[in-house]
């Protein structure tokens, strides 16, 4: 519906008025109408349309005059912006019982045309005049801006991100931001007597900053006009033309905050200096700060991250070597963190998760840095932040970390359909207590986080059955060139037994794992399967996995064709459990190419069986698979490949904002 804007009429003297173009003027005759008239009529200049709104009952007199009813309305619009002052006009003649007119009420009307206008299509162009420019709304059908958190840093010497900096200090800065136009058109003798104020709500305005593109002597200058309190701005100097401005997020969607923010332009009526000013038009638009996206296992690996660790009993020297052997076959970059910049953390898995931003016109990757803060927490921050790649963090107000807020406890599956409902960009994984039981659960500040961004809707799955309580030390997912396009891969106690079990009953019973490893205990097949206890232990493991198993294939609409059982045992410490052997679903997954913690199982015909089993499962899928050593560097630490190596991946193809969430 246009707006409306009320003008009241006289007969004493002329009105004068201002309306913007598109909306409707409402003449208010009631304190002029002239004792005895009993009808009137209403002349316009060309420009200007006349609305007689009535009820059904009232109908025009023969001489297109109209009755004075109540119920009738006046209503004019004008289609095209004034070059003059005053070059509009409506005149109104009012007439007694005997068709003598009584009087003239006259207006004189400048139309102007102010326009606030954002990306609205979402196609990295700003166009004018959209409809519903203050809805937002999902879908490829859907319309409404984006707007990015300025989390990188590209200014140089800049102590923190360029979110955190109240002046642009390079214009690559911008190309983070999103452009906002405030266009007016009209006389300019009307802009000196009226305002025109930009402005946003004080609940939107601490997630936001905007900056005003201001040529001074042919160099542009970015002044800082709205955001932490700065409510409004009134232009100076308005002309017809345009006015750039430039926007930038400040604040992720997160518990309390939607993501959606709104700017208004409004011209004001300003009867003296010091006045509010009343608003004659309000032209509003609104902005979607973009989420922050995960990337699962089936995206492009981009770039891997491992830490050298050469100090103390644990150096990981064998391990980087396998680890290059991988990369040089998936033909993936490789950063070697130095153990100063990490302080012999060796944990990157844990201490942050990559994913992305993306807007029409900008994507960049943004590192998401865990509350864990042990070694590597100044790492994110120091190391990876910098131009074009962006940071974030949450700590929990009372700083109560738990392992279950390392973010090997935090994973995302590939896209989905479940029930008809569909999941482009996959929903992510959170290891929790089950969900009536009490214990360890991530950090409430995080968990609110990742619901918060809507695109990737969560899923908590039960992890606190394990030691470390880790999502990645029972499941991964791996590309597949078949059906939905990946297979999650469970640790199965029951199938390492059913393989062990079928080595014995072929003579294998005396083959032992851990062979060649120094100061590991090496058991045979045959005392595996005697061991009650161990086997009690894994009864109660697999209930705990199938538990999710279930949960699974509920949340992410899967069936039984498609997972694959990875066998692995597991060996109960108090209440919890730990792998009895380096876990194989704890891999790094390169395309498809895949780094599988090497298991040093029973050896059958030279072979390690368990390594064979996993080969004979995976390789049909068109995945080649390298075993790593990471027994003495991870494996006896509590962790294994992926809880020691971090993947940057391209970003979807698929546009968030096409999504219905």
């Amino acid at each position: 519906m246009p707006q409306r804007h009320v003008v009241q009429m006289s007969t004493s003297h002329a009105s004068y008025g201002v309306c913007v173009l598109g909306t409707e003027v409402f003449l208010n005759t009631r304190r002029c109408t002239p004792k005895g008239a009993t009808s009137f009529d209403v002349h316009a200049t060309s420009a200007v349309t006349v609305h007689i709104t009535h009820s059904p009952m009232t109908k025009p007199m023969i001489n297109s005059r109209w009755p004075l009813d109540p119920d009738i309305e006046v209503v004019v619009t004008i289609d095209v912006t004034s070059r003059t002052v005053n070059d509009n006009k409506v005149k109104i003649s009012y007439y007694g019982r005997e068709d003598n007119e009584l009087s003239v009420a006259w207006l004189y009307l400048t139309c102007v045309d102010v326009s606030l206008d954002v990306d609205l299509s979402r196609n990295g162009r700003v166009k004018s005049k959209g409809k519903d420019k203050a809805k937002w709304t999902w879908g490829p059908d859907g319309q409404g801006a984006v707007l990015l958190v300025n989390c990188d840093r590209d200014s140089p010497g800049a102590g923190g991100t360029d979110s955190g900096q109240v002046d642009i200090r390079t214009t690559a800065d911008l190309q983070d931001m999103s452009v906002m136009l405030l266009r007016t058109q009209g006389p300019s003798a009307i802009f000196a007597e009226y305002q025109v104020v930009l402005h946003v709500s004080e609940s939107d305005a601490d997630k936001v900053r905007v900056f005003h593109a201001i040529r001074e002597d042919s160099h542009p200058h970015y002044k800082p006009v709205l955001g932490p309190g700065k409510l409004s701005y009134v232009l100076d100097d308005v002309d017809s033309g345009e006015n750039t401005f430039y926007v930038e997020g400040l604040a992720f969607p997160d518990l309390g905050f939607s993501g959606l923010v709104s700017f208004s332009a409004s011209l004001l009526e300003v009867p003296h200096k010091n006045s509010p000013g009343t608003p004659i038009f309000t032209d509003t638009v609104v902005f979607r700060v973009a989420p922050w996206i995960m990337t699962p296992n089936t995206q492009q690996p981009l770039e891997v991250f491992v830490c050298s660790i050469q100090q103390g009993s644990d150096p990981n020297k064998v391990f980087l070597e396998g680890l290059q052997v991988l990369l040089r076959k998936a033909n993936c970059k490789l950063t070697i963190c130095s153990e100063v910049e990490t302080r012999s953390d060796r944990w990157i898995q844990d201490e942050l998760e990559f994913g992305y931003v993306e807007a029409p016109h900008k994507t960049f990757p943004v590192v998401f840095d865990s509350p864990r803060n042990r070694g590597l927490k100044d790492f994110a921050f120091k190391k990876i932040l910098g131009p074009d790649f962006g940071y974030v963090t949450r700590e929990p107000p009372r700083k109560d970390i738990s392992s279950l807020d390392s973010f090997g406890n935090l994973d995302v599956s590939p896209p989905v359909t479940v029930r008809g409902k569909e999941y482009p960009l996959g929903r992510i994984l959170i290891g929790s207590p089950l969900p009536w039981a009490s214990g360890r659960r991530m950090s409430k500040a995080v968990r609110d986080f990742l619901y918060a961004q809507k695109v990737q809707a969560p899923v908590e799955i039960y992890s606190e059955w394990l030691n470390v309580g880790h999502v990645d030390e029972f499941l991964t997912f791996v590309p597949a060139y078949d059906r939905k396009g990946f297979r999650l891969l469970l640790a199965s106690p029951n199938a390492c037994y059913k393989l062990f079990k079928e080595k014995q009953g072929q003579g294998h019973g005396e083959a032992t794992q851990l062979v060649g490893m120094k100061s590991a205990e090496r058991r045979s097949i045959d005392e595996i399967l005697a061991d009650e206890l161990l086997k009690n232990d894994n009864k109660h493991v697999q209930r705990c996995i199938d538990w999710n198993r279930d949960l699974l294939k509920q949340e992410l609409g899967l069936n039984e064709q498609d997972i694959i059982d990875i066998p692995q045992l597991f060996i109960m410490k108090g209440s919890r459990a730990d792998a009895l052997f380096p876990d194989m679903v704890n891999m790094l997954v390169l395309g498809r190419h895949l780094g599988i913690p090497k298991p040093f199982g029973p050896l059958v015909g030279g072979q390690c069986c368990l390594e064979e089993r996993v080969r004979a499962l995976l390789e049909p899928l068109g995945l080649t698979c390298t075993f790593i050593d990471d027994y003495f560097s991870y494996h006896v630490l509590s962790g294994d490949v992926h809880c020691g190596t971090n993947v940057r991946r391209k970003p979807f193809t698929f546009k968030w904002w096409h999504m219905v969430p």
